[in-house]
């Protein structure tokens, strides 16, 4: 079991939380620069898979984040969107909306206390309403995000991108993660 970080200050769930934000930043930022490097026709190569394209995926991880973001800020009722289901925006546009989306994001779940992170947030939706931890639902848009991460890798290579770059949480502890820890 690990007891301290690094730097000697005690692991909890509210720096878990804090961190796996980080993680979510540094792992989306990676893919992003990745794509950036790649043919534009690559990214709306369509390939089986939920979202046909990487173009997609990448709009659907924004959608998503950005729906979570305001659940988790309980400001407004969440904007349902279209969740990456047609993207009119160029893929500059797109990667600039998953970049700024996991920004805001880590930003937002950084500015909470820890009283914050563990006490109750609700989330009404045509599928469900359900009132959990803020930490739940801040952990479920970091899955969400890994789980799509592994999609855009996995259309990448069916469309003949094999140099994806290694998102994993050990790749960020050891290499990506900000030398404060």
């Amino acid at each position: 079991m690990i007891e301290k970080e690094l730097s000697g200050s005690e692991m909890n769930l509210t720096t878990l939380t804090k961190d796996l934000a980080n993680y979510n930043l540094w792992a989306n930022t990676k893919m992003t620069g990745w794509l950036k490097t790649k043919p534009s026709e690559k990214m709306v190569q369509e390939v089986p898979s939920s979202f046909p394209t990487i173009k997609l995926t990448l709009k659907h991880i924004a959608d998503v984040q950005n729906f979570w973001l305001q659940v988790i800020k309980q400001e407004s009722p969440p904007d349902l969107g279209q969740f990456g289901e047609k993207s009119t925006q160029s893929m500059e546009e797109v990667f600039s909306m998953v970049e700024k989306s996991s920004k805001e994001l880590s930003q937002y779940v950084h500015s909470l206390t820890e009283n914050s992170i563990t006490g109750p947030c609700q989330v009404e939706t045509p599928w469900f309403n359900e009132t959990r931890p803020r930490f739940e639902f801040i952990l479920q848009v970091m899955n969400h995000s890994t789980y799509h991460r592994g999609q855009i890798t996995t259309i990448g290579r069916n469309a003949g991108l094999t140099d994806a770059p290694m998102t994993d949480f050990n790749v960020y502890s050891f290499s990506g993660k900000p030398s404060c820890y």
